[in-house]
């Protein structure tokens, strides 16, 4: 067994969870900045789909941050994330890089994993 097996046995509860506390509440500041142009302005005008997409990634972030209605609201903010993707960056360029949608694509398939795995521990959702 190598010095990085010892050091991650038996932590792949926390370090999921990590993956969830984190990638939510990093995914609230997207709608922070869309609704209420905080941390930093929101550059372009909000229509009504980017008004909804600010409150699913506000929302959604939190929730699945405190790990509440995690597996469906995973769920609608991958999909959030996949329009995202298609709409804004994916019809530009084939490479992520080059039509800067990775995070967008980041963003859909965590919470895609998230979705498929669930609330784990350090939760309010029970197993």
């Amino acid at each position: 067994m190598t010095f990085l097996d010892n050091l991650l046995k038996d932590r792949e509860e926390q370090c999921y969870a990590l993956l969830r506390i984190v990638t939510g509440f990093l995914f609230i500041w997207h709608g922070a900045q869309k609704l209420f142009n905080f941390p930093v302005d929101f550059p372009y005008p909000l229509s009504p789909l980017m008004y909804t997409a600010g409150v699913i990634e506000l929302v959604g972030g939190l929730l699945v941050m405190i790990g509440l209605l995690t597996r469906p609201i995973a769920f609608i903010c991958s999909g959030t994330m996949a329009v995202a993707y298609w709409m804004a960056h994916g019809m530009n360029d084939f490479f992520p890089i080059i039509n800067r949608g990775e995070l967008a694509a980041l963003y859909c398939f965590a919470f895609l994993y998230i979705a498929a795995r669930g609330p784990g521990i350090w939760s309010m959702d029970k197993q």
